[in-house]
């Protein structure tokens, strides 16, 4: 016989390996693409809607500004959207998701007024429709530029039909809700200080603006006491961050229960602006901190006296530019002085300098004493300069054009110091207001506005919750279930202390406050306002036909009122709606209005980031229960704000930002959504190169796992299923696993918990199957022949797969539908059409859980022990090992007798044993009673299974084992 013939056969050709085309490398930014035009093909989303029977549930989507391309936190958003809608779905509901855009407002005519500025253009010379038309064209290209973006992440919804806040139908609707505000008698026209850009010339709201530290002038103005007794002559100091307020002061104001004292300058330095024998008048708490600001030592200074509120209570004050030359007598007048609850005495000198007209507090107070005509001011126009007519200041600006500091602030102190009015200056940085969209600083300014009240009685009957907009919101809030908690606490206290509602704006593009004024009635009579229901129809026909622009043509007041009212008789009202009335009345129009919105115009769900408690959620609340007396939605859902890796909030400036598109580029839109499962949302995230490589590992071991799936399940039909309670226990124990799983799975869908959704399922794929299940299974899967164990083991696999694709469906939208059409290919094929599949209740197995949570307990005590014995090179595979394991528990070894432990351990064969450990022998400390002596197995080397077993080559096949030798027949 020639060597040839001796030579031991290849079998491998005779194992069932693997079999499956779905690829170890994803390539998902090249493959995405084909799968969404793939979804656009086959109509995924209104497909979905055909179906019959299923509860509908809507998450509203909170609509992003039409003005650039996505940033980071647009795809965390739409994503969490996105897993919501689709996890729902997938668990029976009719789960909708209409996409939206905010379209007027100041951010779209930023972006105009700049294109104008670039080009030398005045935006006042510009008709304004043609102007509104350039703000319609801007908005309307950024849409379809977005909407791309956001499909590119695998975002599904209504994109063929979006909402828009520019349509002619959102537009009218915006009207009629604003017109609700004028019919149940909440609107008024009040003239209070309001947030102010100079920048961009118009009133803003608290979500407008953001905060940024801020150089400021700080500055110790000096009032004088008259018909003060022997208190004449003395000062009254007040601090303030804000010099410009200065002319525009009329009152002082002090604390009821500080400590006041009398002090007298004894000597000073060589430059100050004190003299000797100048008397204070200031909060002990204070003193010395103000005399140090005049740079005055401890020595030259004493303390004469207290001086009680009383004493206060009686005395008049002067203001510092009283009397000066060219002043006009502008400031000669005595300046109010008297208590107030908001002076503390924990800065500054104890008293209060009061501009009524700049500072809310103070406005409060003189509103409420009936005061405010002898007090408001208009010193500041709407660019933020002084009017021209003011002596001495006209025409400065407290801002630059570029928003930088103007000249107001150093004029008004250099005539301060020029009248003997200062006693102190410096700066300070401190957090201040800003404009989130000129970055400027903003400033409080007094200006008529149109508010709604939200303490007034609303005139509507709808006061199940409340009789006015106040007591039905703080109601709403607590009907309403918050993910996290803590943004109900944060949006009731928000509530609880906010002001009145300003609705108002002087800017061009957005829908116009619907309203007319009698002319020469004074906003506080009762015929102020037009309240008619025939011309609110008309103007809500005409919106609908032509839009707001109508508004501003020629002949629109006559075109609205004629017939029904003299027109010459009203004035027509040209600010436009605050953009958040916009948004915060969509319920209406794409909730109410729209076929795939709901029956009674709530949602089921609004999500957005922490920072719309004072936003959409806040807007959309206060507009609702203004006019339906209920909130419009159910649940709302919390994201926080993504920062760098070291924790950093993004700029572009610093260079940290990352941009969802080059994520796409370079890795897929799977790995963005992968970050976005792994992350806590509710909290703010990090995110960057060394994340999203961890991310992409993440990913990778995943990939893994269904790879393997497919692989094995390769020509698996239903011929080969067996029934649950036919299969071996270690299968037994996955379908437990799978039905505890699945209740994890659809809790912590409805819960909006997706990391711990993803958590659950990532440990399930990696520790229990890739990790133990599939590694001992591998041996019968490739190995045996049509055993009852093969089939077995199949068929979990085959379960396993319909659970993990769906699963993971909402998460990874594009790999599993790549892993599902690896075994169900066809036309009409995608697991986004189909459900979750329900998993009988009867698999769960708690004490065969407990069973086998023992087995793995001491397979972890074996394999770390051969473990060893690899490192040392004394094996090569744990095939090599026959191992004996001390068990010291009865019941334990009882446990593992009845279970094929070698093949749980992946060993050729294993002894267990209740006798003593050795002392040798390796040993856990966590695994206390359970030991292992290595052991090499006994035997030949089966040349198809690789078993080191004594019987191999004693049968019909050679080289092999029974089992093995049976399997080739």
């Amino acid at each position: 016989m020639c060597a040839a013939d001796t030579q031991t056969p290849d079998y491998k050709d005779t194992l069932n390996l693997p079999e499956t085309d779905f690829p170890m490398r994803a390539g998902l930014p090249k493959r995405e693409p084909e799968w969404l035009a793939r979804w656009q093909k086959l109509d995924v989303y209104h497909r979905l809607r055909q179906a019959e029977g299923r509860k509908p549930f809507t998450l509203h989507d909170g609509p992003p500004y039409a003005n650039g391309h996505l940033h980071i936190g647009h795809a965390l958003n739409k994503t969490i959207k996105d897993m919501i809608v689709r996890s729902h779905q997938m668990m029976g509901f009719d789960a909708r998701y209409i996409p939206g855009w905010d379209c007027h407002g100041l951010p779209i005519e930023w972006k105009i007024e700049e294109q104008y500025r670039k080009k030398g253009r005045d935006k006042d010379q510009v008709p304004i429709n043609d102007f509104r038309a350039e703000c319609r064209k801007f908005a309307d290209e950024w849409v379809d530029v977005q909407r791309q973006e956001f499909k590119r992440l695998g975002i599904t919804g209504n994109w063929e039909k979006p909402y828009l806040t520019m349509d002619f139908h959102a537009e009218r609707v915006i009207a009629e809700e604003f017109m609700k505000f004028l019919m149940n008698g909440t609107l008024y026209q009040g003239s209070k200080p309001v947030m102010w850009s100079p920048i961009e010339k118009t009133a803003l709201a608290e979500a407008e603006v953001e905060y940024h530290d801020k150089e400021s002038f700080t500055i110790w103005v000096k009032f004088k006491v008259v018909n003060g007794g022997d208190l004449d002559g003395a000062q009254v100091v007040i601090w303030t961050t804000t010099p410009w307020t200065i002319p525009s002061n009329k009152a002082v104001v002090y604390g009821k229960d500080i400590a006041y004292g009398l002090y007298e300058v004894t000597g000073t330095p060589d430059e100050c602006w004190a003299n000797v024998g100048d008397r204070y008048l200031l909060a002990d708490n204070l003193a010395a901190d103000v005399f140090g600001r005049a740079r005055l030592g401890d020595d030259q200074w004493t303390r004469l006296r207290d001086v009680t509120t009383d004493e206060l209570a009686g005395l008049s004050l002067q203001h510092p530019l009283a009397g000066a030359e060219g002043g006009e007598g502008e400031w000669d007048d005595l300046r109010d002085f008297r208590a107030a609850e908001f002076v503390t005495d924990t800065e500054g000198t104890g008293f209060v300098h009061c501009a009524p007209s700049h500072g809310m507090e103070e406005y409060e107070l003189y509103r409420d004493l009936g005061m405010l005509e002898q007090v408001i001011t208009y010193n500041v126009l709407d660019d933020g300069s002084f009017r021209p007519g003011l002596p001495f200041f006209g025409g400065k600006y407290i801002l630059n054009r570029k928003g930088g500091e103007g000249d107001a602030n150093k004029t008004v102190i250099d005539k301060l110091v020029e009248v003997g009015g200062l006693l102190a200056r410096g700066k300070i940085k401190h957090s201040y207001p800003h404009s989130w969209r000129s970055k400027a600083p903003v400033i409080y300014r007094n200006t008529p506005q149109w508010f709604a009240a939200i303490d007034k009685v609303v005139g509507d009957g709808l006061d199940t919750h409340g009789k006015t907009i106040r007591e039905r919101a703080l109601t709403e809030i607590d009907n309403v279930n918050w993910v996290p908690r803590t943004g109900r606490n944060r949006l009731y206290s928000m509530m609880e202390a906010r002001p009145d509602w300003v609705l108002s704006r002087q800017r061009a593009w957005g829908v116009p406050l619907t309203c007319f004024t009698k002319k020469g009635a004074l906003p506080t009579e009762e015929d102020f306002l037009l309240r008619n229901p025939e011309v609110n129809a008309r103007i809500a026909e005409a919106f609908e036909v032509d839009g707001a622009d109508v508004w501003y043509q020629d002949g629109a007041k006559e075109r609205f009122l004629g017939g029904i009212v003299n027109p010459e008789d009203y004035d027509q009202v040209f600010d436009i709606l605050d953009v958040w009335f916009d948004s915060g009345s969509t319920h209406a129009f794409v909730l109410r209005d729209r076929e795939d919105g709901t029956e009674d115009g709530i949602a089921d769900v609004y999500m957005e980031g922490t920072d719309q408690h004072r936003g959409w959620f806040h807007s959309s609340l206060l507009q609702s229960v203004g006019t339906t007396g209920r909130a419009p939605y159910r649940n709302v859902v919390t994201h926080g704000f993504t920062l760098d890796e070291k924790g950093l909030k993004m700029s572009k400036s610093i260079g940290n930002t990352i941009v969802p598109q080059q994520v796409v580029d370079q890795y897929g839109a799977d790995i963005l959504r992968l970050w976005v499962a792994q992350t806590d949302y509710t909290a703010d995230q990090r995110i960057g190169p060394e994340i999203l490589k961890g991310t992409a590992d993440s990913y990778r071991r995943l990939r893994n796992t269904v790879r393997f799936m497919l692989g094995a399940l390769a020509h698996f039909d239903e011929s080969d299923r067996v029934e649950a309670e036919a299969m071996p226990e270690l299968e037994q124990w996955v379908l437990h696993r799978l039905a505890e799983l699945d209740h994890k799975v659809r809790k912590g869908y409805g819960a909006y918990d997706f990391q711990g959704v993803f958590q659950a399922l990532f440990q399930f794929c990696t520790v229990d199957l890739s990790a133990f299940y599939f590694d001992i299974r591998k041996d019968v899967l490739y190995c045996d022949g049509d055993s009852a164990e093969r089939r077995a083991a199949r068929t979990v696999l085959d379960l396993l797969f319909h659970r993990l694709t769906t699963w993971l469906a909402p998460i990874l939208v594009f790999t599993m539908e790549e892993v599902w059409l690896s075994r169900f290919p066809g036309d009409e094929s995608s697991v986004h059409l189909i459900d979750m599949p329900a998993t009988p209740a009867d698999w769960l197995n708690e004490p065969l859980a407990a069973k086998w949570a023992q087995v793995r307990r001491a397979r972890r005590v074996v394999t770390a022990a051969l473990e060893v014995q690899r490192t040392e090179k004394v094996i090569g595979s744990s095939l090599e090992a026959a191992p004996v394991v001390h068990v010291r528990e009865p019941e334990t070894l009882a446990i593992l007798k009845s279970v094929p432990f070698e093949d749980i351990c992946i060993t050729s064969d294993i002894s267990l044993t209740k006798d003593p450990s050795p002392s040798e022998a390796f040993r856990m400390p966590e695994t206390d009673g359970i030991t292992v002596v290595f052991e090499k197995a006994e035997g030949g080397k089966c040349q198809r299974c690789w078993k080191i077993l004594p019987d191999v080559g004693t049968h019909k096949h050679a080289d092999t084992c029974k089992r093995c030798s049976d399997a080739l027949g």
